[in-house]
C-alpha cells in the first residue's frame, strides 16, 4: 500500500504543514505547483528532499486559486484548463522527476463527477508523458483516464468523513474530517485489507484503493501519518510506493 501526503503547501514565508517530517514516513508526496499554493524555492526544497528519501514525487494540481488554496469550483474551458495542468506539471518537472499526477480540492472534487475538468486532466496526464492519475476510485475522472490508457491509481482519505455514496463529505459539513489518531489508523487498516471504509451515517462504503492519504494540512498530521504507516505494518500490509 502506497501512502501519500500534500506537501510543499507553502508559499513564501508562510508555512503550511511539516514537510520534513512527513518525507520520513509517506512513500509519495503531491507536491503544490504553484497554482494553489507553492512556490519555486518550496517546489525545489520539497522535490530535492523527496529524491533523498526514495519518495516518489507527483504533480499536484489546480484550478488557478492561490487566495482560495484551490478550493473553490472555477469555471475553465477543457482546453485553457489542460493547458494550465500542463504548465504546472512542468514547473515541478523544473525541479526532478514527476512520477504521477493529482488533482487537488475542489478540481479533485470536480473531476470526479464532471467530464469536462476530467477530460482536462487526463489530456494534461498524457501529454505530460502518460503520467498515472491519482483519483477516487468509481469516479469520471477514473474512467475516463483509464479509457485514455493511463494508470489510474484509486486513493482513499483516512482522514476525510465519506458519505455513503463514496464521495467526500464536503469540508463545510460536520464530519468532514478525521482526527483521532486510534480511528485514522483503524479505518487505513481497514481500508488496505478489506477495501471498506464506514461512511458518516455508519454504512458500509467499497473503497478498492492502491494509495491512502494523509493530508499534509490535518490537525496532526506527522502523528497521524505515523500511526498509520506503523498501522499498516502491524496488520502486514507493505507499505511502499506504487510507482517505481
Amino acid at each position: 500500500m502506497d501512502l501519500n501526503s500534500d506537501l510543499g503547501e507553502g508559499f513564501g514565508v508562510w508555512r503550511l504543514g511539516d514537510d520534513d517530517a512527513l518525507l520520513t514516513i509517506v512513500t509519495s508526496a503531491n507536491v503544490a505547483c504553484g497554482f494553489h499554493a507553492g512556490d519555486p524555492a518550496t517546489m525545489r526544497r520539497v522535490s530535492d528532499r523527496a529524491g533523498e528519501r526514495g519518495v516518489r514525487v507527483g504533480a499536484q494540481v489546480s484550478y488557478r486559486d492561490l487566495a482560495g488554496f484551490g478550493r473553490r469550483k472555477i469555471d475553465v474551458p477543457p482546453a485553457e484548463l489542460t493547458d494550465e495542468l500542463r504548465y504546472q506539471i512542468g514547473a515541478l518537472a523544473a525541479f526532478g522527476p514527476v512520477a504521477y499526477m493529482k488533482p487537488h480540492g475542489a478540481l479533485y472534487n470536480t473531476a470526479a463527477v464532471d467530464t469536462g475538468p476530467a477530460s482536462a486532466v487526463v489530456a494534461a496526464a498524457a501529454a505530460a508523458g502518460d503520467l498515472p492519475v491519482l483519483c477516487q476510485p468509481g469516479s469520471v475522472l477514473a474512467r475516463l483516464a483509464d479509457q485514455r490508457g493511463l494508470r489510474v491509481v484509486n486513493e482513499g482519505f483516512v482522514d476525510r468523513g465519506y458519505l455513503p455514496d463514496g464521495r467526500l463529505v464536503p469540508r463545510s459539513q460536520p464530519g468532514a474530517l478525521v482526527t483521532d489518531v486510534a480511528t485514522v489508523a483503524a479505518r487505513a487498516v481497514r481500508m488496505a485489507v478489506d477495501n471498506v471504509v464506514e461512511a458518516v451515517d455508519g454504512s458500509t462504503v467499497r473503497l478498492p484503493v492502491e494509495s491512502l492519504c494523509v493530508h499534509g494540512d490535518s490537525p496532526g498530521a506527522v502523528d497521524l501519518a505515523r500511526a498509520v504507516r506503523a498501522a499498516l505494518i502491524d496488520a502486514g500490509v507493505p507499505v511502499m510506493a506504487f510507482v517505481g
